[in-house]
């Protein structure tokens, strides 16, 4: 007896088939370009999550490689993402570091588990307006929480909730650092005219594309740390706040934790595991269609790329890490800058191991203003905001979904917006297929045979899916059966469920008390299974059981 592992391939081993020397060095550049665009990034996700610019370090280090050597996807780069920013900020000031670890940990766990049951198609149906909700709420919660960096303000501690940000902001106002204020500012401003302007100029001056090259937060980092080092501003720095930032990966620690505590954080690993699913499914996704054109594309798989995210969020946090998924914009510098393999995600994290053994000293004089620059420009890119402008071309059930999961995440809390947009959509969609489920009368003016038998034969012809909320369509004819046959066509029906299948005997049953006869037409596939396994048919007698309309009409009427 053999054991098969096709259920965890990962795509590296498709990807290194008929792998060249051109291709390696493609990728060995693309993955070097991410690295230095990921630097900043890493330690701006986890500064402004509450944690040392070291975590996130860490985590694009061990969890990027992990997922570009396990994952599905050819292309697609693994890291900290700003999506996670306020779950982790807020789990931290609940539950402390340990049990932040925890949490990140049972996510993978989940992730994983998602993986191995094959879920990862079922992601595809979460709402689109579900995750254009959140993904605002979050973008602004980014932006809101950078305030206190961009302005310089002297704030001992931020609270995890909207209005207490807001609150702590405005009360500590007259702490506000001007040379902070102006460096963030200019900071800001380069990253706009870098992403707007930049490409404007290509057309005019070619030499302009080798610049373009230079990730634009990579041009920030460095000219506002010598810009604050050169004229001696008096800003704070990573090194003032966080001490000087370790050149090498930790070892693994085992955190300290209560089971009492550990329970409460099912909902926020919850959270953390279908975020993550969300975000690198959809990245993946992108990644694709980047990739339609390239010789090298193909499409993810999205159980294996889960199972990749599990594995990398159960180890991580074990070395000091915090959670991953699939990065947009990191995945995107990838693609165009050819990477082809999931060797440039590896290449990407062995970088960021390089730099950080090698200039880990200087990153601690990085001003937090530039930090909090980025990640508002970060954030802003992140938000879908024409989508508030495109509201009124939806209906009102997909603008209420998308607001109220917009308005929960900002003021409420990430995992209440998420379980009350979940539910108000899946309420809409049975709301909207109840309502495409009818019964149609069938009359004299179409079959000429039920002339003159109106009160002794009815047919009804069942269009859509007859499931719980639509048994109300069938419960109605128990109250006007004819007096000798009652033809049901349910040609047009495409799913019946458990629901319905007991309706369906419920009404069998009421024919057989009452005499009248039942004839069952057009039954096919699914409806047809569950007519045989629920016991329907065993009701109906063989001769009363019709391939069409038409012909059950005859059987009912003789004619």
């Amino acid at each position: 007896m053999t054991l098969s592992f096709s259920f965890f391939r990962p795509r590296v081993l498709d990807a290194l088939k008929g792998y060249t020397l051109a291709r390696l060095t493609q990728d060995i550049g693309a993955g070097l370009t991410v690295g230095v665009v990921a630097l900043p990034l890493a330690m701006a996700f986890a500064i402004a999550s509450g944690l040392k610019p070291e975590a996130g370090l860490f985590t694009a280090i061990i969890a990027g490689f992990l997922i570009s050597a396990l994952g599905g996807s050819r292309v697609q780069i693994g890291g900290p993402a700003g999506a996670f920013i306020v779950i982790v900020y807020g789990i931290l000031e609940r539950y402390g570091l340990a049990n932040l670890m925890v949490a990140t940990a049972m996510s993978g766990l989940m992730l994983l588990a998602m993986g191995l049951l094959r879920l990862g198609t079922l992601i595809r149906f979460i709402p689109v307006a579900v995750v254009i909700g959140f993904t605002n709420g979050i973008a602004v919660l980014i932006m809101v929480s950078q305030v206190k960096d961009f302005l310089g303000l002297q704030v001992q501690s931020m609270p995890a909730d909207f209005v207490g940000v807001v609150s702590a902001l405005s009360a500590n106002l007259h702490s506000m650092n001007p040379q902070a204020l102006v460096l963030a500012t200019l900071c800001l401003g380069v990253l706009v005219a870098w992403q707007l302007l930049l490409p404007r100029w290509h057309a005019q001056h070619p030499w302009t594309h080798k610049v373009s090259v230079i990730p634009g937060s990579i041009v920030v980092l460095v000219g506002a740390t010598l810009a604050s080092q050169g004229l001696g501003l008096e800003v704070e720095t990573i090194a003032s706040r966080f001490g000087s930032i370790p050149s090498a990966l930790p070892a693994w620690a085992w955190p300290a934790f209560e089971w009492q505590t550990a329970q409460q954080l099912l909902m926020p690993a919850i959270t953390l595991a279908l975020l993550g699913s969300i975000e690198s499914l959809l990245c993946a996704r992108i990644a694709d269609q980047m990739m339609a054109e390239s010789p090298y594309g193909d499409h993810h798989d999205a159980n294996q790329e889960l199972m990749a995210q599990g594995i990398a969020n159960l180890v991580t946090p074990f070395f000091g890490g915090m959670p991953a998924t699939g990065t947009i914009a990191r995945t995107v510098t990838n693609v165009k800058n050819g990477g082809t393999s999931p060797i440039a995600g590896m290449v990407h994290a062995v970088t960021l191991l390089a730099i950080m053994w090698l200039a880990a000293p200087l990153a601690g004089h990085v001003p937090l203003a530039a930090l909090s620059a980025i990640l508002i420009f970060v954030a802003w890119n992140m938000g879908e905001w024409h989508e508030f402008v495109h509201l009124r071309q939806f209906r009102m059930p997909y603008r209420i979904s998308l607001i109220a999961v917009f308005l929960l995440t900002v003021m409420v809390d990430l995992t209440v917006a998420v379980e009350v947009g979940l539910v108000a959509a899946c309420l809409t969609f049975i709301y909207r297929i109840s309502s495409l489920t009818r019964s149609e009368a069938v009359d004299a003016s179409h079959f000429p045979q039920l002339a003159g038998l109106e009160s002794q034969v009815q047919a009804h012809r069942m269009y859509g899916a007859l499931f719980f909320g639509a048994v109300k369509l069938i419960e109605t004819l128990h109250d006007r059966l004819p007096s000798r046959v009652l033809v049901l066509d349910l040609k047009n029906l495409i799913y019946i469920d458990s629901s319905g299948a007991d309706t369906l005997l419920a009404l069998a049953r009421a024919c057989h008390k009452k005499q009248v006869r039942l004839i069952v037409c057009g039954l096919a596939h699914q409806p047809l299974d569950i007519a045989q396994r629920s016991g329907l048919l065993a009701l109906v007698s063989p001769p009363d059981l019709a391939p069409d309309l038409a012909e059950g009409l005859a059987l009912a009427t003789g004619r």
